[in-house]
């Protein structure tokens, strides 16, 4: 890139990990492995670790006005990200925010239980990232038990999940991903355009190094997008670079350890 050229600029309106495996901290590691500058809108402080959630402090919805304002104002937004909102006021405040600014590219991910079991969007809120959020997202990436709860049953077999997508789809967004991590078998996620059903296949990695899993993926596509990558490669480059991630990952913390997004730069090995 020359000194002329605009720098792909990414922004990422979710919760900070204080273990730094996801959240905040997850996606602007994914952003700079992709050579995206990488911006925030911090929505709440949780303390947490590699085993839990212990305490969640919701940040005041002026603040996260502000903080996208300065963003948007000054520095630019090539494409965005959601990822833990918390309350439903929360949502809509970012939901009013990311229409008045105008931000492009918006990928939402409905981020609602942690690895570790601890509710992270209240009940309430949920209808809101529906009737709100959705609408105005390029792609939402709902993981099997979000996809659950977002149609109101269980999902059973790849004909399930389509019918979800599409039901998922009728809420607003102009793509679905639903991913297969949490299913049996190797995972297959699945993108749904409206109109096309497209299967991304890869090989389930064992591994208890899996915490910002999502976070990281949707964090790629985010990055991708910005760089005007189109939405069915940015999914399947996504989906490549989180499995690079995980096989390269190492022992952090006694619990489910984050991911490695700078696998790719690592230097001296191991």
């Amino acid at each position: 890139m020359s000194a002329t050229e605009q720098v792909p600029r990414a922004l990422t309106i979710a919760g900070s990990d204080s273990g730094g495996g996801a959240g905040i901290q997850a996606d602007l590691k994914t952003f700079a492995a992709f050579g995206v500058y990488g911006t925030t809108a911090i929505v709440a402080l949780t303390a947490q670790n590699t085993r839990e959630v212990t305490a969640i402090h919701e940040v005041p919805p002026g603040m996260v006005r502000a903080q996208m304002e300065a963003v948007v104002s000054d520095i630019g937004v090539d494409a965005a990200k959601t990822g833990m909102l918390g309350s439903a006021v929360l949502v809509e405040t970012v939901a009013e925010e990311v229409e008045r600014l105008r931000i492009p590219n918006l990928v939402v991910d409905p981020v609602m239980v942690s690895k570790a079991g601890a509710p992270l969007l209240k009940p309430d809120a949920v209808e809101i990232l529906c009737r709100k959020l959705f609408p105005l997202a390029l792609v939402v990436t709902p993981n099997l038990s979000e996809a659950e709860i977002l149609v109101g049953r269980k999902l059973k077999g790849l004909e399930d999940l389509r019918q979800a997508a599409r039901e998922i789809g009728a809420m607003g967004p102009r793509n679905v991903v639903i991913k297969g991590g949490h299913g049996e078998g190797d995972p297959v996620d699945l993108l749904y355009d409206g109109q096309t059903f497209i299967e991304f296949r890869g090989p389930r990695i064992e591994t208890r190094s899996d915490h910002g899993t999502g976070c990281t993926f949707s964090a790629a596509i985010t990055a991708l997008l910005a760089r005007g990558v189109e939405v069915q490669p940015a999914v399947g480059e996504a989906k490549r670079f989180v499995e690079g991630a995980l096989r390269a990952a190492r022992s952090i913390g006694s619990g489910r350890g984050p991911l490695d997004p700078f696998y790719r730069f690592r230097i001296g090995g191991d």
